[in-house]
């Protein structure tokens, strides 16, 4: 089972992905950009490098996501995979950048990821308010376009996860740690108890 982590930077995603990783020492856990070598390369030129177009940085994001898929979501589909990011982000940033429409951004995706999507998605939602409270150390080439845009980006991500149907659970990000981890580890039993079957 492929399930994926959304949100948008400051909601809380890498810190839950680290406390799977210690209670599910089964569980496949990754992320995108850099869940790959090339995926790496990839993530320091996009967020650290010099500033591309709008084109380029969503060529580059599927260039990794296709990485990613052939490399450790293809041989482990048997198995519970969790992934800090996906497609949905992909798709959310390039809506929000105006670069593509969605049919378009389905097509290449689908092709990225061989028509094999995720799951389940856990969207983590941040209201603005408490993502200037996190979000108030250095920032990376995408956090500096501002608050307003990663708000639409969130926008798009609600609107990608129904386009696409998949099934989700959205967690309010701006609950305790503990909180958010008791409700996913609640999902994550009932589904590692399913795979095991």
């Amino acid at each position: 089972m492929y399930i994926l982590l959304e949100g948008i930077d400051g909601t809380g995603k890498s810190t839950q992905l680290e406390l799977i990783r210690e209670r599910f020492p089964d569980i496949i856990t990754t992320k995108e950009p850099a869940g790959t070598e090339v995926g790496v390369e990839i993530r320091e030129m996009l967020l650290n490098g010099r500033e591309l177009s709008k084109e380029a940085e969503t060529l580059l994001f599927l260039a990794d996501r296709a990485e990613h898929y052939n490399r450790v979501i293809a041989p482990n589909r048997g198995k519970v995979i969790i992934s800090d990011r996906g497609f949905i982000s992909g798709i959310a940033y390039s809506l929000a950048n105006g670069d593509c429409d969605i049919e378009t951004l389905k097509l290449l995706n689908s092709f990225a990821l061989q028509n094999s999507f995720p799951d389940l998605i856990f969207l983590f939602k941040l209201d603005e308010k408490r993502l200037r409270e996190r979000l108030n150390r250095g920032l990376d080439n995408i956090e500096k376009r501002g608050f307003e845009y990663l708000l639409e980006v969130q926008r798009y991500m609600e609107i990608a996860i129904e386009y696409f149907n998949i099934p989700h659970i959205k967690i309010d990000a701006s609950l305790g740690v503990e909180t958010i981890h008791d409700i996913i580890v609640e999902q994550l039993n009932l589904i590692t108890k399913i795979v095991k079957e």
